[in-house]
């Protein structure tokens, strides 16, 4: 279990540190300015490994270029980062990720619920071309949370799951117990809704007798 924290500035790179964050993400989808200026500072700024994701709006995020265009826009920055994340959309650039030497974080976000057989059989097309697996789904109901616990606990490793929104927003601490290798936590500034700050994190795992 890592805490990954995600950011959109810069800034909080070493607070995120401090803090107690493990891993960092830079939103390239929301920064603001020059990207390539962004992630020299996020890399100078911290010892950690930081993942670089450049989200699209179909999955929560603030891109809506198409894999051509995103690869272009990847291209330049890929050097600052030790992971890309890459949507299903546009596996077809994880070739040339892997050709720098990064790591490929191969990502699925739905506002929905897929079945069972349904999660499987995703887990099983990102795991095609992705280091880590990361699936993020929107529960109807405590079922499809235990649904969820229970496909994180018995899928290949690595995986990364959780919720998005508010409503289950407890179900982002539990999977972490059950096998999600990643956290995705904020430093004060939320790049998602129901994210806990790293601080309250750790503070839940201390509850739960729990270390990392």
């Amino acid at each position: 279990m890592k805490i990954v924290a995600s950011l959109t500035d810069p800034e909080d790179a070493r607070w995120a540190e401090e803090e107690g964050a493990e891993v960092l993400e830079l939103r390239l989808d929301l920064v603001e300015g020059d990207r390539a200026e962004r992630a020299t500072r996020t890399r100078t700024s911290s010892t950690l490994p930081i993942i670089g994701t450049l989200r699209s709006a179909s999955e929560g995020g603030r891109y809506f270029g198409n894999p051509e265009e995103w690869i272009t826009r990847i291209r330049p920055v890929i050097r600052f980062f030790d992971y890309i994340d890459i949507e299903q959309r546009y596996a077809k650039n994880a070739a040339e990720v892997r050709a720098a030497g990064r790591k490929v974080i191969a990502s699925f976000h739905t506002p929905e619920m897929p079945d069972l057989v349904t999660l499987y059989q995703i887990e099983r097309e990102l795991r095609s071309f992705g280091d880590i697996v990361k699936m993020i789904v929107t529960p109807r109901n405590e079922e499809d949370v235990i649904e969820l616990i229970a496909f994180t606990h018995s899928i290949r490793q690595p995986i990364c799951t959780g919720v998005m929104g508010e409503e289950f927003r407890y179900a982002r601490a539990v999977l972490p117990l059950f096998g999600s290798e990643l956290v995705y936590c904020h430093t004060g500034t939320p790049t998602a809704a129901g994210q806990y700050s790293v601080p309250e994190f750790r503070k839940i795992l201390t509850l739960l007798g729990r270390q990392i």
